[in-house]
């Protein structure tokens, strides 16, 4: 080995690169200090300047390095006994920065050029004389970064990323072995310093980083001065600084921008007295309304529908978690009539009771089918993924079934298919099409079999054979506490409600948008069975004042009576529809009306999902209960009985009112339903 020609011992390299570091950011701040003294003499106290859009400085820190790979062969001729692999060290950096950001955007652009330092020392290894050897490392570059800048809260915190183009201007290392420490004796070698081979001379790679703007200067200053910290991450893809070997390294960076821009002047004008117009607030009126006790049923003994459908979630066709899954020995324990024994792993709160009897929707067909060994079905699987990703959900309900409850796979056909026969999302339908899909991956049970089937139902859409549960019923809307706002929806952006009882407790409520709401006495009342109370409506009108109106009430607690039972039916809809109902009119017919007392009482209360608009919402769930309404309206008029007072309700989406949450598929179908309530005459 010759090192003369390329390496020098016993000697280090002038650090060149930080002095013309340090000189750049002096004559960078000497400019612009020098152009802020000379804007800030033309300034005016009554004068305000927005935000720049263009803003120069410069930007220092350190880089930390983190070397990895492995070097060995440092030049052509020099070969170290041992080959390094990990290491790290800090370097500086220093670059003139521009950048470009109109106030109060999110997009922007930023560039800075500037002197970069990679450096770094190896860990130390062993020769293998037993001898500590150490590599130090100078590599240092001219590097050009430019990067989009973007503030997603149009604030003061950023985040930015771009390329990095990088040319090497230093690439100088310093090598030492030292002595075996069972030989002291030994005389070291000389360090050696040398100039790395098959350097490369530019690379290419990027960086992400991000920072926060703290203004230095207030609006009054027409030179607007900016200190931003920053932090940045450099991986290693394409930071290979020699062509030879894996040595790499990745870097973080932290650091300072000290940034100068020029405002825009934005005068104030002289205020010129207006005349006083006095603008009248909108009238509005409040009003509260206590109802008294109303009597209603302790129970009500409902006549649940069980949907012929099990959803399943995207990307899966494993039967979802929320439905109740049995272990085989668990299946001879099953009871539809005690089905709270089996409850779901997930409810959404709402109607916890009657959602039990639907997630259990596998376990009541595969105990109907041991009933009726002769009863068949048809699971057809429905995916925008293929017929053969429906096949597979249909085949998870099939094998659930046969293996757990132990029905002849020869009573189950399979199939697969794109969408359903009576689909949620319609041809050439553009809005909300996550929420319909999600209704239309699922997998169909159908049959030709009566006894698994609702009364006079057949076909792809017909529900299976309803279960009977009694409820206990929860205090009745008609009981609720109504508030009235007469002119809020065009004298008042919102309104809350400030309850106090005789003892000065005060409850809130709201805010509120709509003209009239309703709170339920128990939500007021907790558990006293009275009170008396003082009601403050506080509404924000649309010029921006407070407007208090104040009224007193009485308030008594709903209580059901003890010895008598109500009677609730359900009728199922699909998507967007009203006039499915011809189904359902042989059942209302032979099933519900002969269950009417005399001189009953048939409460009709008509829901949507929250799918569309809540108008045309509202107008459907109407066209529902009126569609049943007639349907019933006919059949008592048939059997020669006038005796019967009808109460028609459609609340659309109404969340408050809905029977269930909107979160899962089969919420959102049940949903569309009407309710049929049947009240004796007492």
């Amino acid at each position: 080995m010759n090192p003369n020609t390329i390496i020098n011992k016993g000697s280090r390299l002038t650090r060149f690169p930080y002095s013309l570091a340090l000189k750049s950011l002096v004559a960078g701040a000497l400019i612009f200090t020098g152009t802020q003294m000379s804007v800030q003499a033309q300034e005016t106290p009554v004068a305000k300047y927005i935000m720049p859009s263009w803003w120069f400085g410069v930007a220092g820190g350190a880089n930390f390095n983190f070397y990895q790979g492995t070097t060995q062969q440092l030049t052509t001729d020099f070969i170290v006994p041992t080959a390094f692999h990990d290491g790290k060290g800090v370097g500086f950096f220093a670059h003139p920065l521009i950048e470009f950001h109109r106030p109060e955007s999110r997009l922007g652009f930023m560039l800075q050029a500037g002197y970069d330092s990679r450096k770094g020392k190896f860990d130390q290894v062993k020769s293998p004389c037993n001898c500590p050897e150490d590599l130090n490392t100078d590599l240092d570059y001219i590097t050009v970064e430019p990067s989009i800048r973007i503030a997603p809260f149009k604030s003061n915190f950023y985040i930015y990323g771009g390329p990095r183009l990088a040319f090497n201007m230093n690439n100088n290392f310093t090598y030492e072995q030292g002595i075996n420490p069972a030989y002291p004796e030994q005389v070291a070698d000389p360090e050696v310093n040398g100039v790395f081979s098959n350097t490369n001379k530019s690379l290419i790679s990027m960086q992400v980083g991000a920072g926060y703007d703290i203004s230095l200067t207030p609006e009054t200053k027409q030179t607007q001065v900016v200190l931003s910290p920053f932090v940045a991450y450099h991986p290693y893809f394409g930071q290979d600084p020699r062509s030879t070997e894996s040595w790499n390294l990745t870097t973080v960076r932290a650091g300072i921008a000290l940034k100068f821009g020029r405002g825009h002047k934005a005068l104030i004008p002289e205020e010129i007295a207006a005349p006083v117009v006095i603008v009248a607030e909108p009238e509005v009126t409040f009003s509260a309304n206590s109802p008294k006790n109303v009597p209603v049923e302790l129970r009500v003994r409902e006549t649940f529908p069980i949907r012929n459908y099990v959803f399943f979630n995207l990307g899966s066709t494993d039967i979802p978690d929320r439905y109740v899954l049995l272990r085989k020995g668990q299946v001879k324990d099953f009871r539809e009539d005690q089905l709270e024994v089996t409850t779901p792993k997930e409810l959404t709160g709402r109607s916890k009771r009657q959602m039990t009897v639907y997630y259990n929707v596998l376990n009541i067909l595969g105990d109907r089918m041991l009933k009726y060994p002769t009863a068949t079905i048809t699971l057809v699987g429905s995916s925008m993924k293929g017929p053969k990703d429906g096949r597979a959900m249909a085949m998870s309900v099939k094998t659930y079934l046969v293996d757990v409850y132990g029905i002849e796979a020869t009573r189950i056909t399979v199939e697969g298919r794109v969408k359903p026969q009576i689909p949620s999302e319609q041809p050439g339908g553009k809005l909300e099409l996550d929420l319909l899909r999600e209704g239309d991956r699922r997998v169909s049970i159908t049959s030709n079999s009566p006894e698994l089937l609702m009364e006079f139902q057949s076909g792809p859409d017909a529900p299976l054979k309803p279960v009977e549960i009694v409820d206990i019923q929860v205090a009745p809307i008609e009981s609720y506490v109504s508030f009235s706002v007469s002119g809020a929806d065009t004298a008042l952006t919102s309104w809350s409600l400030e309850i106090a009882d005789e003892q000065g407790k005060v409850q809130n409520f709201g805010p509120y948008t709509k003209e009239a709401e309703s709170i339920s006495g128990k939500s007021i009342l907790g558990n006293r069975p009275e009170g008396d109370y003082k009601i403050t409506m506080i509404g924000k009108t649309k010029s921006g004042k407070v407007l208090k109106k104040e009224t007193k009430a009485h308030l008594v607690l709903w209580t059901p009576s003890k010895d008598e039972e109500m009677m609730r039916f359900s009728v199922l809809y699909e998507f967007n529809n009203s006039k499915a109902i011809a189904v359902y009119e042989k059942y209302l017919t032979e099933i519900v009306i002969p269950k009417i007392p005399n001189g009953g009482t048939v409460i009709i209360h008509g829901h949507t999902d929250i799918i569309g608009g809540e108008e045309n919402n509202l107008k459907l769930s109407l066209a529902r209960a009126n569609d049943v309404k007639g349907i019933l309206d006919n059949g008592l008029a048939k059997a020669g009985r006038s005796d019967v007072k009808f109460e028609i309700h459609g609340f659309g989406e109404d969340q408050s009112l809905a029977p269930f949450n909107n979160k899962y598929p089969e919420e959102r179908f049940y949903n569309r339903s009407v309710i049929i309530d049947i009240v004796p005459a007492k």
